[in-house]
């Protein structure tokens, strides 16, 4: 059980705040993040969030986690947040991720980190899990594994790639409400943070989404089909989690099952998973149980 846990209800702890410059391929930008727990600590943790998403979706695995004595770091990616959008579409590539990842880890001075990722966070995070001495300790995929679904990837795109403008949060609110209801049942109080922290003033008023629609481009328009990510994950050799939304299109059962029988953490018996009911792609992290969860495998 997580020790001082509260509900999104109450939390009132806030975030400290950083920024760093990464290089990219046309210059230095700017990247921000927020961060909970103490420094220095004997554990840290950065969470990575989905395609369009932002640092603020994991406030509440966060703050749990950061009472329970560790720094946790929640990264924007460029073109997210309050993080730097870029002038070039096809410079929103892994390489760029991968860099930016890698500079807020040394910016936090710590050898090794454990890695939550949803969705595309996931995705980045198996890449680097992937390459030899990564930092990464242990790797918690959420709602992302070997294989992605072509049919899954269209759904998304049908609305990531947009960035309508709403007269005001209530609007916002609805809106995300609709296109992220998989995320599962979410309280009042928990969608008003989410669309708090995903929302940005428009040019004559109003808001928009607080992330470059640019962004999905160099990721979604080619794939009609499955995209298999095998290579990846066979070269994964630390402990890895495995989370599951009952009803997800992006992560299949089959999917999973396939993951605990090949690549390198299976064969060493380190791939452990679990699975969450009445929510899709992606479980929020947001509730006791799915915290819990999370924290039962890093924390051990």
């Amino acid at each position: 059980m997580i020790s001082g846990w509260r509900s999104q209800e109450d939390l009132q702890d806030p975030p400290r705040e950083g920024e760093l410059s990464v290089l990219g391929p046309r210059g230095f930008l700017r990247v921000a993040y927020v961060e909970w727990g103490p420094i220095p600590a004997r554990q840290t943790i950065v969470c990575l969030h989905g395609l369009t998403r932002n640092g603020r979706d994991f406030d509440a695995l966060a703050q749990a986690l950061g009472r329970r004595g560790c720094r946790v770091v929640c990264p924007d990616l460029p073109g997210r947040g309050r993080s730097e959008w870029l002038k070039r579409t096809l410079d929103y590539d892994t390489a760029l991720y991968l860099a930016t990842l890698t500079a807020v880890i040394a910016r936090l001075g710590a050898e090794r980190v454990d890695w939550v990722g949803t969705s595309f966070g996931g995705y980045i995070g198996m890449e680097m899990a992937a390459k030899a001495n990564a930092p990464i300790r242990k790797l918690v995929l959420n709602d992302f594994g070997g294989c992605v679904p072509g049919a899954a990837l269209r759904r998304i795109s049908a609305h990531s790639g947009k960035n309508p403008k709403f007269h005001d949060l209530d609007e916002l609110e609805r809106y995300l409400r609709e296109i992220h209801a998989p995320f599962g049942e979410l309280s009042n109080a928990q969608w008003r943070h989410l669309a708090k922290h995903n929302a940005m003033p428009a040019a004559g008023g109003g808001l928009r989404l607080n992330h470059d629609p640019a962004i999905t481009l160099p990721f979604l328009w080619p794939f009609i089909i499955d995209v298999p990510l095998w290579h990846t994950w066979d070269n994964i050799t630390c402990p890895v989690l495995v989370i599951r939304g009952a009803h997800s299109d992006f992560l299949t059962a089959e999917t999973m099952r396939e993951m605990q029988r090949r690549g390198g953490a299976a064969k060493r018996g380190l791939v452990h998973t679990a699975a969450f009911a009445n929510c899709g792609h992606a479980p929020a992290l947001m509730s006791k149980e799915q915290i819990e969860v999370v924290a039962d495998f890093l924390l051990t």
